[in-house]
Order: structure tokens, then C-alpha cells, then sequence
């Protein structure tokens, strides 16, 4: 087994007193010896760590005896070398920037679908109920180029901010589809799946832990390509094998 553990989770809950967290935080990873972001903000925690086994799964044993994280789960790949230079946690306003506050994931969920159910709708083409799938990538367009599944529909957009207008644009478009939204970990379609439901789309779902967690349980089926991942693996293949292990040159993208 390669040596290096990789995590990627997230959590949304209220989160206070976020230096101090912070701070009880860095201390844990550094004396752990593990790299990588973690962001804390208000409305919850987003992660990507990597270390000894050992060592991580202790900081993960430690973040749950907080009782607000005990039901972080985590998403696992492996690599030969430490894919992050240095040890960053950051306080920001959003786990992930959408500029509409009513959208709360603490408080309310999406419909969500697991990967091996996601894999039976599209190996017949259709849903439970036999209206027509259509997958929709709410990442960003250089994260699209990388790989994204089958005949999956998104919009070129360049930040989170853009996908309220676009998916407005195109909601009568879709109204008689069933809508599965998906992109790295799942996290933009905890917001991403609320704002549909907001704005009336019936049949809409999130998958489950995203591409990764795709990855993880079903591998290349419907999939073609790789994902990017925020570090200097620049990409996992459906194995959970990094494509490079550098920054990125040929794209000329910063990853952090």
C-alpha cells in the first residue's frame, strides 16, 4: 500500500470561535505532521489533509470527539509522496462562495443518490420511475476539461458564484428530466440541490460524495477522464491513482 493517507471531507454545522478552533486545530496537524487546507467558517468545515496513516486517522479520532463533527466522513485515496508543501487552515466567510444565505445545508439536505444506484439509472438510461437522466457537473470549466461523466451537461462557468443565473436560464429546459448534480466531493451539490428545489425543479438529486466517492465504489463506468483534485496530484483517475505530481503546467493552474 502506498504510505501517504489523502482525505477529503466536509461538514456543514455552526460552527463559533473559530481562531481559537483554528488555532487547538494547527496545533493537532503539525504535531501529526500532516499538510494540506482546511477552511472553517460559520456555516461548517471543508478539508483536504494527507500524512501517515497512523497520524491521520488520530486527527480524525480527534476532530470527532467534537461532538459538532462526529459525523464527518471522509473520502480516501493513497499516494507515494505528500502531495501538499505545508500545513494552511483559513477562516472564510463560506465553505463554498454561492451569494445566496437562505440556502442552509445544516438545516435542510437535497435528495441525494448513492453511486450504485446512480450506476443502475444510467445503465438503463432512465430513473425508478422511467423519465430521462441527465447529469449535470456543477464545477468550474477547467475542472470539466479533466473529465466528467457521460454526455453530462454544465455550463462553462467560471466560480460557483455563476450557477444560480445559469441553471435559471435553463430550468424549463429540464423540467421534464430527472436532474442528478454532481462535482468533486459532493459539496457544491449540498448548495447546488437546494437552490434547484428553491427555484421549483421537482426532480432533482445530489450524488452521493461526488466523483470521488464514484470513484471509490463503482470506477469508470459512465465516467470518462480523470477529476482534478486541489493539490499537487493535479488528478485522480477512477482507480484513485494521481495523474502528476506537480503543479499543473500544461493547464497553468494554481492549486492550493
Amino acid at each position: 500500500m502506498k504510505p501517504i493517507l489523502n482525505i477529503a471531507a466536509y461538514l456543514f454545522v455552526s460552527l463559533d470561535n473559530l481562531p481559537t478552533l483554528r488555532s487547538r486545530m494547527l496545533e493537532e496537524c503539525n504535531a501529526r505532521e500532516l499538510k494540506g487546507t482546511i477552511l472553517l467558517t460559520g456555516e461548517g468545515i471543508n478539508l483536504f489533509l494527507a500524512g501517515r496513516e497512523k497520524e491521520m486517522r488520530g486527527f480524525l479520532d480527534y476532530l470527532r470527539s467534537d461532538l459538532r463533527f462526529q459525523s464527518l466522513a471522509a473520502k480516501e485515496s493513497w499516494s507515494e509522496q505528500q502531495p501538499f508543501k505545508k500545513m494552511l487552515i483559513k477562516l472564510k466567510a463560506e465553505i463554498i462562495r454561492m451569494n445566496h444565505p437562505s440556502i442552509r445545508p445544516e438545516e435542510d439536505r437535497a435528495n441525494f443518490i448513492t453511486p450504485r444506484k446512480l450506476q443502475e439509472w444510467l445503465d438503463r438510461g432512465t430513473d425508478d420511475l422511467g423519465r430521462p437522466v441527465v447529469m449535470l457537473d456543477t464545477r468550474n470549466a477547467f475542472e470539466v476539461e479533466y473529465g466528467t461523466f457521460e454526455n453530462a451537461l454544465h455550463f462553462n462557468i467560471q466560480k460557483f458564484t455563476e450557477f444560480p443565473e445559469v441553471i435559471r436560464a435553463h430550468k424549463e429546459k429540464l423540467a421534464d428530466k430527472t436532474i442528478v448534480s454532481f462535482c468533486t466531493g459532493g459539496i457544491r451539490c449540498e448548495k447546488s440541490g437546494l437552490y434547484m428545489r428553491e427555484i421549483g425543479m421537482k426532480h432533482t438529486y445530489q450524488l452521493e460524495g461526488g466523483i470521488l466517492k464514484y470513484f471509490e465504489e463503482v470506477g469508470t463506468a459512465h465516467y470518462q477522464g480523470s477529476c482534478f483534485v486541489f493539490d499537487q496530484r493535479e488528478a485522480l483517475e477512477p482507480n484513485l491513482d494521481s495523474i502528476c505530481f506537480e503543479e499543473s503546467k500544461r493547464k497553468n493552474i494554481k492549486v492550493s
